[in-house]
């Protein structure tokens, strides 16, 4: 396995202490890193490292940020570190911040007896709290790629709520399949926590609401709804709730994320829905949960199914696609095929219609009177994250929605309306 090395020793890096053997006094060949401190002279680390990555920045999250674009540009995920005890204290925070579970650390902590490269690290004396500081002051620095935030909205929710659906634009995000307005952080893909972070950041700043009242569903791909106030369970796929103050919302990247509102008893919901999850009747079951909890009349609910995968691009295998067929034949175009066409929006509408949810309070691909609100993800790769189309490490954009009036009396802003 090829692995990165990183030195962060504040007197010059020795290789004896590195445990590095470098022939003809280069280290290019072992993508070796260095981390210098600002007090350091130019020369002191780079002299016996012919070709390293000398890392500078104004802050230890910027050098550290820089190192991980070189690793995702030459596909690197292996890092053995060289650093003083309390180098690596302060280290794993950053870890913590600017990578995921992708990347994998492996810290080497020196104690050469008279080494003056042993003796400390390049950043010395910060705190968990001042990292944070720092790596979010360093993060809302980056310039948005893609253009501004762009958000599409169904002109089917009342304006005493606020909502929308995300796109892929304004974000930080630099990884192609993840640029660059990623709204999920997983340790299964490349986009750590700081920079998902700051791309809510700016996606709240642009819809109008405050960044920290953000609630995303955890998602299981089932049909479990929790009510917002009851204690939360550790995966669901639907959230309720009629507090003011809290913006709720779904991840989608083909799977759909829906919103609900009841504009007579003021309940919003937000759900995701795949294709297992609309098998299970996770869309229904978000309505009847809005009934059975709130009091609410399905007749009252509108439902805006947001940027999903069309069937013109998502595929199942026979026997997963033979269950949309029982729901209705439309919903698998092609049965004879090897792999059959799926449409998963069409067999969400059947069932929430067979539930009693007005047709026309159903905002889909389906509703000609109304603007399109559900384009392919698939098929508009300048405007959305698809997993059927960019693979593994994809990203995620949301719906969210929110109860407008805040409990003391406030007004959050509208965002913005904007359609492709």
């Amino acid at each position: 396995m090829c692995q990165a090395v990183l030195l962060d020793l504040v007197h010059g890096c020795c290789p004896r202490c590195a445990g590095l053997s470098l022939r003809g006094g280069s280290a290019s060949d072992r993508r070796v890193f260095l981390l210098r401190a600002k007090t350091d002279p130019s020369g002191a680390c780079a002299s016996p490292y012919r070709g390293a990555h000398a890392l500078d920045g104004d802050s230890t999250a910027e050098r550290l940020y820089r190192m991980k674009r070189t690793l995702d540009d030459l596909d690197l995920s292996s890092v053995r570190v060289v650093t003083s005890a309390r180098g690596r204290e302060a280290l794993l925070w950053y870890q913590r911040l600017l990578f995921t579970a992708v990347y994998r650390f492996e810290y080497r902590v020196t104690s050469t007896p008279g080494c003056p490269s042993c003796c400390g690290s390049a950043h010395t004396g910060p705190t968990p709290e001042t990292i944070q500081e720092e790596v979010s002051a360093f993060v809302q620095r980056l310039p948005a790629l893609m253009g501004d935030v762009k958000i599409r909205k169904s002109t089917m929710i009342p304006d005493v709520f606020g909502h929308g659906f995300s796109s892929r634009a304004g974000g930080v995000s630099y990884i192609p399949t993840l640029s660059s307005l990623n709204l999920f952080c997983s340790q299964t893909r490349r986009d750590p926590p700081a920079v998902v972070t700051e791309n809510r950041r700016r996606l709240a700043l642009h819809a109008g609401f405050p960044p920290q009242s953000l609630h995303l569903v955890k998602v299981a791909h089932a049909s479990d709804i929790w009510v917002m106030g009851t204690e939360e369970p550790r995966s669901y796929d639907a959230v309720l709730t009629n507090q003011r103050g809290v913006v709720l919302a779904a991840p989608g990247a083909d799977c759909m994320p829906i919103l609900f509102a009841d504009p007579v008893s003021e309940v919003i919901g937000a759900a995701h829905a795949g294709w297992k999850g609309t098998l299970k009747g996770v869309a229904m079951a978000t309505v009847d949960a809005m009934v059975r909890e709130f009091g609410c009349h399905v007749r009252d609910i509108m439902v805006a199914v947001g940027p999903s995968v069309g069937s013109c691009c998502f595929t199942l295998e026979q026997e997963h696609a033979l269950d949309f067929s029982r729901i209705h034949p439309d919903c698998v175009p092609d049965p004879e095929s090897p792999r059959p066409h799926v449409n998963i929006r069409l067999a969400n509408r059947l069932l929430l219609q067979r539930g009693g949810v007005n047709p026309e309070h159903i905002h889909d691909d389906a509703n000609p009177e109304r603007p399109l609100v559900t384009p392919c993800t698939s098929c508009h790769p300048d405007h959305y994250f698809s997993h059927v189309r960019d693979g593994p490490n994809f990203g995620t954009q949301v719906g969210f929605v929110w109860i407008r009036e805040g409990r003391d009396g406030t007004h959050w802003g509208t965002g913005e309306d904007v359609s492709h």
